[in-house]
């Protein structure tokens, strides 16, 4: 076992990132950053479920409905975390306008006044759309939720962890394909 780098992103994200829906995220930064702003700490980390501040209006209505499946696997948990996936960031693709982030927006599970709502929250700070490889484990791993995993915050260094054996959520042609998409939405 051993402690290990994880991005806390809402659940109903890590489930569409592992179910190969969207490959993108949209991170500016947890109220509680030392930083006040997001910072790619390691381009290899594990997906850590958070249930804080997702909402069923926040996301598109065919993702609302993991929202309840995420928060009833969140409370049978009984005081554990369940970390299921891993990712590798591709890209950190920096968006500062409305017109980019609307080219994107079928390609992630938030509505689009949510997505614009992230853009101009620290107007002065970009959006970062990071482009993720995403690899779930063959079986997941259960950790004991501790209080230092709680917060806004992006980053937590997470304990008892350890390499487990994992599969790619997309195979290389189809991944090569959403990523070329990305990048061709972001060019315009």
């Amino acid at each position: 076992m051993e402690n290990a780098i994880a991005l806390r992103e809402w659940a109903v994200a890590v489930k569409a990132l592992e179910a190969g829906r969207q490959i993108i995220v949209l991170r500016k930064g947890g109220i509680s950053e030392e930083t006040k702003e997001f910072r790619l700490e390691s381009h290899e980390f594990y997906l850590f479920p958070s249930f804080e501040h997702q909402r069923p209006h926040l996301v598109k209505p065919e993702a609302s409905a993991l929202i309840g499946e995420t928060q009833a696997e969140a409370e049978s948990a009984s005081g554990q975390a369940r970390i299921t996936s891993y990712a590798e960031v591709v890209e950190d693709i920096e968006v500062t306008d409305s017109e980019t982030l609307k080219r994107l927006e079928d390609l992630h599970i938030w509505t689009e006044d949510y997505a614009e709502e992230r853009l101009k929250w620290k107007k002065t700070k970009p959006l970062h759309v990071l482009v993720l490889r995403v690899f779930k484990f063959d079986e997941a791993q259960e950790i004991p939720m501790l209080e230092s995993y709680g917060g806004c915050k992006s980053w937590l260094t997470i304990e008892d962890v350890s390499s487990a054996s994992m599969t790619p959520v997309l195979n290389d042609n189809d991944f090569e394909k959403m990523v070329a998409d990305v990048k061709r939405r972001i060019a315009g």
